[in-house]
């Protein structure tokens, strides 16, 4: 956990919303089928599917790329992204300690996909783009066997790799223009790759499935059909279906024990269709792409993860999907819990606005606006609406429950609106934007009036924050000033100005104190009537802080950054009291309901944490 938290109680974790959707493959079933294993950002998280509790896996320094369960159910293995120049790490797990087997440092810049033997004697892992190598490792051992670039001469990029049900020494790799059998010769460490022969058919390869006595290779392409390929022979026998092709793709194919196929497409369709002509005999229509498809038991269940972040449960005796999970598709920009309640809460990203129910936890609402990106988002008081602040320049109100739009406040802000808050009486927004503008706006009966532009910032506003009587407000910015606003004569009251990007700011429930933070890894208090600095305290090690709340009675605060750690601090003391398991990625914002009982952070990877908070509130 880093040696300045090692000593430090670690905060009680009561459930994580997230998935990503995105990764090939992503949704992998354990033999034993009791636990659903899935990547969120750098971790893996295995979740029990009687109870959902879960177990994480920490190792990971950036995203997992890939993931793979061995045949007996005795390993895991994982790769990962990493910036350019830099290797990219292949992780074999101990399924049954929940450890590192081993780590495997070879690739650059990608790990594309990994694949186990049918006897988990061997890993073969294939590099991405900017690596196009193929390695074969020994798991025992702990090292790699051989090597050999991907795809032949003059071929694009491989993009999946596929071991064979029977034999040790056979695997596939497939990609743009390229299909290749290998065969491991141990004596002479070398693969020897044989081109599958498909004519005049040039595809570009997704998706490689097997059938269970190695006699027949599916492969899923790009242009929507599906080749098959005789095994013995290296040889397309057909492909199809020829006229209903499958839109965006075929991203999946799963062969069933008849024979038939199992099809998930890019545009999210999932087809049950014929091993001889690919003819579809049942279809589904699920929200975004198919990425995985895995089988709880064979001809009863499926569990399919999609591009979208959710997770369907699908029974074959009615072919219905049944949505288990939800969770945000990108990075969480920001979170708001309603006044006097620990009852739920709302995040804001990427395109949609959502409600979530704490005990479950479990998605109520979805507001959702196409192509747009939700900045900040804040509960009104009185709990009858919803504000938030959109890239587009637009303020957009919404009822909680319903959803509805209740208003809409156009060219709010020439460069996005960044941050909003509302005031207590619920009568006024204040806004901040791209540009730097901090604008106040009345909301009417019937519409609404913009009252004021205050101009003294010369970046974009990242947060703002109310004062309890309505007549002043404090903004920060990565222009490196925090300024105090009064809110009745529309003028700066005070500015705190330091060296470094501001993210986040709080008062301080007496007011006479506001405490920041940013990316100097920072948190500074300062006076509200001199603009003093009063002191400052190592938030962070590594990174900039990005979100950070105060309890309503003002003797605890909570943060979290780019460390992917949440702190707990002592508002007086100014020490650390309550250290959080890490995120998956960096975290972008934390919350603290009113009442003490819940604390909520969310991460770029768009997971979701729900902390019990470790203090009471104060009965002072």
């Amino acid at each position: 956990m880093g040696d300045e938290t090692q000593n430090i109680p670690e905060l009680q974790l009561e459930a994580v919303i997230g998935f990503n959707g995105h990764v090939p493959f992503g949704l992998r079933l354990h033999p034993n089928r009791k636990h659903l294993i899935y990547p969120l950002g750098s971790i893996i998280i295995l979740k029990r599917i009687e109870d959902g509790k879960q177990e994480f896996l920490h190792g990971h320094s950036n995203n997992v790329s890939c993931i793979s369960v061995s045949k007996s159910g005795s390993y895991i293995a994982s790769g990962q992204v990493n910036f350019m120049g830099f290797k990219a790490a292949v992780i074999i797990w101990n399924y049954a300690e929940r450890t590192i087997h081993t780590q495997l440092l070879l690739h650059k810049a990608k790990v594309e996909a990994v694949a186990f033997s049918p006897s988990d004697k061997y890993l073969v892992s294939l590099g991405g783009r900017d690596d196009g190598s193929i390695i074969v490792w020994n798991v025992e051992t702990k090292q790699a066997i051989c090597g050999s670039p991907a795809s032949a001469y003059g071929a694009g990029h491989c993009l999946t790799v596929e071991y064979s049900n029977t034999n040790d020494n056979i695997f596939a790799s497939a990609g743009n223009g390229t299909l290749r059998v290998w065969e491991l010769d141990l004596a002479n460490r070398k693969i020897w790759p044989t081109e599958c022969r498909t004519g005049k058919l040039n595809r570009t390869v997704k998706c490689i499935e097997i059938s269970e006595a190695d006699q027949f290779m599916f492969c899923g392409t790009t242009s929507g059909d599906i080749m098959k390929i005789n095994m013995k022979m290296r040889l397309l026998i057909s492909n199809g279906p020829v006229k209903e092709k499958y839109n965006q793709g075929v991203s999946v194919v799963k062969v069933l024990e008849s024979g038939d196929l199992l099809v998930g497409s890019g545009s999210g369709t999932l087809a049950l269709c014929s091993k001889n002509d690919f003819k579809t005999f049942r279809q589904v229509q699920l929200e975004k792409g198919v990425t995985s498809i895995v089988f709880s038991e064979e001809g009863k269940q499926l569990f399919i993860g999609t591009e979208a972040a959710q997770m369907y449960s699908l029974s074959f005796e009615d072919f219905q999907a049944e949505l288990m999970s939800t969770s945000p598709r990108s990075g969480v920009k920001d979170i708001a819990i309603p006044f006097a309640t620990s009852e739920l809460f709302a995040t804001c990203s990427e395109e949609d606005i959502r409600l979530w129910l704490v005990g479950n936890p479990k998605e109520l609402l979805r507001i959702t606006v196409p192509n747009m990106t939700c900045n900040s988002l804040d509960f009104m008081i009185d709990g009858h609406s919803i504000i938030s602040a959109w890239s587009d320049g637009k303020i957009r109100v919404f009822g909680p429950e319903s959803g509805k739009l209740m208003l809409i406040i156009n060219n709010a802000h020439t460069m996005g609106v960044t941050a909003i808050a509302g005031t207590r009486d619920c009568k006024r927004i204040v806004s901040g934007g791209g540009e730097g503008q901090v604008r106040v706006w009345e909301l009417l009966p019937y519409g609404h009036r913009l009252l004021e532009i205050m101009k003294e910032h010369k970046a974009a506003v990242s947060c703002v924050k109310i004062k309890s009587n309505d007549k002043e407000c404090v903004t920060a910015s990565s222009d490196g000033v925090c300024i105090i606003w009064d809110l009745v004569r529309f003028v700066s009251l005070q500015r705190m100005i330091a060296n470094t990007l501001f993210r986040t700011v709080c008062y301080h429930p007496d007011e006479h104190q506001i405490i920041t933070s940013g990316t100097d890894r920072k948190v500074t208090y300062w006076d509200v009537c001199d603009g003093s600095s009063i002191r400052d305290l190592e938030g962070s090690q590594s990174g900039a802080i990005n979100g950070m709340h105060i309890t309503q009675d003002g003797s605890h605060f909570v943060t979290g950054g780019d460390d992917k750690q949440v702190k707990v601090w002592d508002f007086m003391l100014g020490d650390i009291t309550h250290v959080g398991m890490r995120h998956g990625a960096s975290i972008s914002c934390t919350r603290i309901c009113s009442n003490n009982c819940i604390l909520v952070s969310a991460s770029a990877d768009g997971g979701i944490w729900r902390w019990k908070f470790p203090h009471p509130p104060s009965s002072y």
